[in-house]
């Protein structure tokens, strides 16, 4: 994804929300079905348990974003950690779904809105500061999927960055406007 140069907070946190979803998307697509659901250990979670995690925690946080806790009393979290879908089609809805709620929740919002108050485990946050809170929250957890992906695929795996010992090609082709920087 090509950076674009702005100075609205928003307008980045959506671009860099954005940038997540699709290298996690780009790693599972590297990975078989079987892949997706198996642990490297019993401490270990699988990619869908992750992605059961994180939707989860999306669904709690951007539903209601303004008006109600981020941590709503119908979540449960600890079940996000068992049982994650049985289907890669199921979890790849789940995956979606949960990025539907955080852009349905950033989209309207204006740079105003950075300043008011919102909640999460009672915690009063400012509408940046919860942003932010998941823009370190989701990025760590997509970090695992890919580590867990390039695992899994080995020698198949195709780099979601810069290639091994082809950063000066890749800056050429940026200076060139033939490659994006993000």
């Amino acid at each position: 994804m090509a950076l674009k140069f702005t100075t609205s907070y928003i307008e980045d946190a959506l671009s860099v929300f954005r940038q997540y979803k699709l290298l996690g998307e780009r790693a599972m697509l590297q990975v078989s079905d079987e892949q997706l659901f198996a642990s490297l250990d019993e401490e270990s979670n699988s990619i869908a348990i992750i992605v059961k995690h994180i939707t989860g925690n999306m669904r709690s946080r951007w539903t209601d974003f303004l008006t109600t806790d981020g941590e709503k009393p119908t979540r449960n979290r600890d079940g996000e950690f068992v049982e994650p879908p049985a289907t890669r089609e199921a979890l790849m809805r789940e995956w979606e779904d949960g990025w539907a709620c955080v852009f349905r929740a950033i989209e309207p919002l204006t740079d105003a809105d950075l300043s008011r108050t919102v909640t999460i485990r009672g915690e009063a946050h400012s509408v940046m500061q919860a942003i932010n809170r998941q823009l370190s929250h989701y990025p760590m957890h997509v970090g695992q999927i890919v580590l867990l992906a390039k695992h899994y695929a080995g020698e198949r795996w195709q780099t979601l960055s810069v290639a091994r010992n082809r950063s000066a090609e890749f800056n050429r082709k940026v200076a060139a406007g033939e490659a994006s920087q993000r």
